[in-house]
């Protein structure tokens, strides 16, 4: 009697031990693990902090990570700095286990994932854009951010934009973090007046980088000297046929600038200029 009890025991346990065994574990990301796009790395914390500073993230911001993995960047976008924030997750598993990691650090009401294809998803709200992607990515993306709302901010872990020139580069133990302002658009002609004054501007642009001429006669024309974009802001100047070197500083928006000058001869005043 003795022998079977023990015999029905240990066949008891071994079926609670397979039916434990049979049992679906908790889903873990494991770093290398294959995606859609990319297989699985996470952006180390310290880079982490330093994308966000970069982008100057603030409670004003909506922050949309592309690609967001386990959902780090997006807590500490909502939980340090307060911002909202949107991670855009393809794989199902790595979605429902980043948004237990947001409701786990408590910021559940500022922070989500969303399950999605970052190709075909709307992130055109977003004031500040994550990536942590591969080049061919980034470029393929490329498009699509660059027709956002002009200041929107990017940070970009490791890979860069292509020939879009990043504004700053941080590196740190051999990491880098490339960040961008989205430019507004001011290639053309535009017509600018100042008070009594009118000149004809003619601007050429490839991403935040900016040169132009501007019509001093029927058949003169003069360089813009240190002609700056970044974001909506624009500044430039240019040397008048007086000699009197006039400086430009304003905002752009859509086919229209404005903002103040003033000129080394102790001129000064609002300007504003329209897209011909």
């Amino acid at each position: 009697m003795k022998m079977l009890q023990t015999l029905l025991a240990l066949g008891i346990a071994c079926t609670l031990a397979a039916a434990a065994d049979a049992q679906p574990k908790p889903f873990e990301p494991q770093v290398g693990q294959p995606g859609k796009d990319v297989i699985w790395v996470p952006t180390p914390d310290e880079m982490v902090d330093r994308m966000l500073r970069m982008a100057q993230v603030t409670p004003a911001d909506l922050v949309y990570d592309l690609g967001a993995g386990d959902g780090k960047i997006v807590i500490a976008a909502a939980k340090k700095f307060g911002a909202r924030a949107v991670g855009i997750e393809y794989n199902p598993d790595m979605v429902k286990y980043a948004q237990a990691q947001i409701e786990r650090a408590g910021v559940g009401g500022r922070a989500r994932i969303v399950q999605g294809d970052i190709f075909a998803s709307d992130f055109s709200q977003a004031t500040v854009v994550t990536l942590y992607l591969l080049p061919a990515l980034n470029l393929k993306l490329r498009p699509q951010i660059l027709a956002m709302r002009p200041g929107t901010r990017v940070v970009s872990y490791s890979f860069t934009m292509d020939d879009w020139e990043p504004d700053e580069t941080s590196s740190s133990e051999g990491r880098r973090a490339y960040f961008w302002v989205v430019p507004a658009n001011v290639h053309g002609a535009w017509s600018l007046e100042s008070g009594s004054e009118r000149f004809e501007l003619a601007f050429e642009q490839r991403y935040q980088k900016i040169e132009g001429t501007v019509a001093l006669g029927p058949q003169l024309q003069g360089g813009l000297r240190e002609p700056r974009l970044r974001g909506v802001h624009i500044s430039f100047a240019f040397v008048d046929n007086q000699g009197i070197r006039r400086e430009y500083s304003g905002r752009v928006s859509g086919a229209r600038m404005e903002g103040s000058f003033r000129t080394d001869a102790g001129g000064e005043g609002r300007w504003t200029a329209v897209r011909k």
